[in-house]
């Protein structure tokens, strides 16, 4: 016989979830959802900073590798900070600079990069929140079909 805290819910077996505690999760997530717009500022501020260096350096390696977790940042948060249009072109970044080869390739044609970051600077700047908006979703579309063609032959 398998013993189940009265306060879960779930399956006998499976995960289990205080359903007390993802209310308080969640409570806390809204009580800090007035600071979302100041924390996507300074991540895209430091992506901003990552660039440049990177574009300084003509695209060597640590400058990057510097970028490339400067964007997977906002692809990890740009959708919790309200920014899934961000989220959504910020991994598309991260597919082609993820890897070595990637990264390669990326130098090739640091103006695929370039636009990445600008895309999510406009977006952020222009507060295009999601991929429903005509021109986010043209230029998500746009980036993503770069990506594809210069990652098409890469292990994944």
């Amino acid at each position: 016989m398998q013993w189940r805290n009265p306060k879960t819910t779930g399956k006998p077996g499976g995960l289990s979830f205080d359903a007390d505690a993802l209310a308080r999760a969640e409570a806390a997530l809204q009580s800090l959802s007035g600071e979302f717009e100041k924390w996507m500022g300074e991540d895209v501020e430091r992506m901003t900073a990552a660039r440049l260096a990177a574009r300084q350096t003509n695209y060597a390696e640590p400058a990057m590798l510097a970028l490339f977790s400067t964007t997977h940042d906002i692809k990890g948060l740009g959708s919790t900070y309200n920014y899934p249009l961000a989220t959504l072109i910020a991994a598309s970044l991260c597919k082609l600079i993820e890897t070595p080869a990637g990264r390669d390739r990326a130098r090739a044609r640091p103006a695929v990069v370039e636009a990445h970051v600008d895309a999510i600077r406009a977006a952020y700047h222009a507060q295009i929140k999601t991929g429903d908006h005509p021109v986010g979703r043209e230029l998500l579309a746009e980036l993503n079909g770069h990506v594809a063609l210069l990652t098409a032959d890469l292990a994944t």
